[in-house]
């Protein structure tokens, strides 16, 4: 990319003094960088100009496009800090400052950040003494570096649209990286940045960081839609052209005057719904959408009406995000008809403004800006916004909880609740009543006992849903239960919750935290039949001196139990686990079939001819449940008509499980075993064995089932433990 691109996409309000500032530090920048290299051979400079040109795309001042530009400066180049600010000024060093913060980390040098981070993919990476050591460190390092680039977005937001443009422009050309880096990469695009960009409410970012990442992540699927869309490309431009001609004529009868556009198709989203809905492609192709660009509210609505008043609508599927925006300020109605050919027809209907917010984001507060429009107080309620869902980002060291945190409490679909009074609260899906008394107030939450939704009552690791009204059930005094920190219990998603829930337990007596940790970890390792455990690692893996500070992590919270099980599943891993007699050759046929470059979709066995592992098979897509797996030689998969329902499927890999003797005593009950079916059924644990005995209304029963490690023995021996009458769950050990 030349520099002279660059120039031609910079907004029209830039002065010529802006526009000779950028070419200044184009020159300045091509010459740090000269010499160097990126994985495709082109000078470096070409992706500092084609990250300014993103930026300058957003329409963001002149001093984050130079940014841009400048961004990789002072970490890459001989270039300091005090250079940029004495030829930039201290705005723009400011900028600069913070984006090199991001990435440069101490401990470990840029060589070994190569695998995963881009930005300096010109470096070669220097030899590794110890593999497992070095790819530990990488790993660190990345979640190290996310954990900054979320850190930085309360302090300056500019920061992270410059680390935006960046890994976009590093996903464009993503292809001439290696194959293990590519599958890193894109994975952590769609788990990080893309989301990244929708809560920050920049569409145009998100929906091209998920496509190409999709591109690399699933290439069997991404190829398999792209060239359906291409096949049907002039089809569809056609019929489009022709419902936008019919939308206008139908609103200029009635004076609405409105821009009608189709709206683009974007691979990833296509396959998530393929995945959401269990329907291959054949099945979305019908999905055709046009966006309505009126010039105010009340057309909005008129619009609909006009729409609603020629074509019937779907049921469920229209949401007005004007009355009640999203969570990230985005504004539009959503509706879906039956159109004149009888299929489905989406429509967004919008004013300007609202569809510049949904483009742009946070980054439409400068577009304003240059209409002399005031939007501080929208933008300041953004940055609000922002801060406050991460809050509790100070009180987190750890950069893998950090992530994590951030990924359940910011980065999922939101779920929207009201207190008794009629507030409303927005919380991440799957919170639950604990979630919620601690976001309202960190006494209501120590002190919450029980929760009431739509005045019935619940038990507290009940999911939120949208439009509940919770009531939360307090004591006079006490606190927080240390089950709470239990993740196997589900009772709290939130990393804010966590967070409050830690303080509490750190603010007791140090002996009191070790002697309840040491309880904790003894029952679970006796509940678990583990004998041998090797302390010393686990002190290793959380970077501790003794066993008392491993008790006492454990009796505040600071590490949770779900951390020590995994760390002894994983140490288990390469060979077969001690708690355990052998390996079971069973197959979960469910999870054994694959559909050809589509993973993921919904599969099951047809009950006509019950295809086994080994069979030769077929696969027959249905009308809403996914796809059917039948034998080859099955007559009803050779009597059908519609040969281009039938896809090619092939057997997975087998799971490899180990069965596992356990024992559960409680106090007889109606319904008992059916909650313990319930528990392995939703862990997707085969039962093997049972045997049941009844004395005094005292019930043992003694089970075989297949468990894969011992992470997952943890688990569902907790929740049936948690079932009402059980006392304890064990595993048996042999003999």
């Amino acid at each position: 990319m030349k520099i002279d691109s660059l120039m031609e996409v910079l907004p029209d309000n830039y002065s010529v003094v802006d526009r000779d500032l950028i070419l200044r530090a184009y020159r300045f920048a091509d010459e740090a960088h000269r010499g160097q290299k990126r994985a495709s051979g082109e000078p470096y400079i070409t992706h500092c100009i084609a990250v300014a040109a993103i930026l300058a795309e957003l329409r963001v001042p002149p001093a984050v496009v130079i940014a841009g530009l400048l961004h990789d400066t002072v970490e890459d180049t001989s270039v300091t800090l005090e250079d940029v600010r004495r030829e930039f000024g201290d705005e723009v060093a400011k900028l600069v400052d913070g984006v090199t913060k991001l990435t440069n980390l101490p401990r470990v040098s840029r060589a070994d950040q190569q695998p995963a981070e881009l930005e300096a993919d010109h470096i070669e990476a220097e030899p590794a003494v110890d593999l497992t050591t070095a790819k530990s460190r990488r790993r660190d390092l990345a979640t190290e570096t996310l954990r900054k680039v979320f850190l930085a977005m309360g302090d300056d937001i500019r920061v992270v649209l410059v680390k935006l443009a960046d890994r976009l422009h590093n996903m464009r050309t993503l292809g001439f990286m290696p194959e293990p880096k590519r599958q890193r990469i894109a994975q952590e695009t769609l788990d990080i940045f893309a989301p990244l960009a929708n809560r920050l409410g920049i569409w145009q970012v998100k929906w091209e960081l998920e496509d190409l990442a999709f591109r690399y992540v699933n290439p069997e699927a991404y190829r398999e839609i792209a060239e359906n869309l291409a096949e049907r490309r002039q089809d569809r431009e056609r019929q489009i052209a022709a419902i936008i001609e019919d939308l206008k004529t139908k609103l200029n009868a009635v004076g609405i005057q409105a821009e009608i556009t189709g709206r683009p198709k974007h691979i990833y989203s296509i396959y998530r719904k393929m995945i959401e809905k269990g329907k291959n492609f054949e099945m979305v192709r019908d999905l055709r959408g046009v966006r309505l660009i009126v010039p105010d509210i009340p057309a909005c609505y008129s619009a609909l009406g006009v729409i609603h008043t020629h074509w019937r609508p779907i049921p469920n599927e229209f949401d007005d995000y004007i009355a009640a925006p999203k969570d990230n300020f985005y504004q539009s109605i959503h509706t879906a008809v039956i159109y004149d050919d009888g299929k489905p027809l989406e429509v967004q209907i919008r004013t300007p403004e609202m569809n510049q917010n949904a483009e742009y984001g946070i980054a439409a507060h400068w577009r304003y800006k240059e209409k002399n429009s005031p939007r501080d107080m929208v933008y300041e309620q953004r940055i609000n916004w922002l801060r406050k869902l991460m809050e509790w980002r100070q009180e987190v060291e750890d950069a893998q909880e950090f992530v994590d945190g951030m990924k359940s409490d910011v980065f999922q679909d939101r779920v929207y609740v009201f207190t008794p009074r009629g507030d409303i609260i927005d919380l991440p899906a799957g919170a639950t009543p604990i979630d919620f008394a601690y976001h309202v107030h960190t006494e209501i939450g120590n002190r919450c006992r029980g929760a009431k939704v739509n005045g019935k009552l619940v038990t507290l690791d009940y999911q939120l849903k949208t439009g509940d009204q919770v009531e939360i059930l307090t004591a006079k005094q006490g606190g927080p239960s240390r089950d709470w920190l239990n993740p196997n219990l589900g009772l709290v998603r939130t990393q804010r919750a966590r967070s409050k829930i830690r303080q509490w337990f750190k603010r007791q007596d140090r002996e009191q935290n070790l002697v309840h940790g040491k309880a904790i970890l003894d029952r679970e390792l006796k509940r678990l039949g583990l004998t041998d455990v090797d302390y010393d690692g686990l002190l290793r893996e959380f970077d501790l001196r003794s066993t008392d500070d491993l008790y006492v992590g454990l009796g505040c919270g600071d590490i949770s139990l779900g951390r020590i099980i995994n760390k002894l599943s994983d140490d288990n891993k390469d060979q077969e686990p001690q708690f355990i007699q052998r390996p079971s050759d069973r197959k979960d046929s469910q999870n054994a079939v694959t559909v050809l470059g589509l993973k993921g979709l919904l599969t099951s066995l047809a009950r006509c001819c019950n295809p086994a592992p080994g069979d030769e098979i077929v696969g027959y897509v249905t009308r809403g449940r996914g796809c059917t797996i039948h034998r080859t030689d099955c007559p009803n998969i050779l009597r059908t008509t519609e040969r281009e329902r039938i896809v090619k499927v092939s057997w997975g890999e087998p799971m490899r499980t180990y069965p596992v003797a356990v024992q559960i005593k409680a106090y007889d009950r109606q319904g008992l075993m059916g909650d313990i079916s319930n528990v392995l059924n939703n862990e997707g644990i085969n039962l093997v064995d049972i045997n049941l005995k009844v004395n005094h209304n005292l019930a043992s029963i003694n089970m075989v089932v297949d468990v894969g490690d011992i992470a997952q023995l943890s688990r569902v021996l907790t929740r049936i433990e948690n079932l009402p009458n059980v006392m304890e769950a064990h595993r048996l050990k042999p003999g």
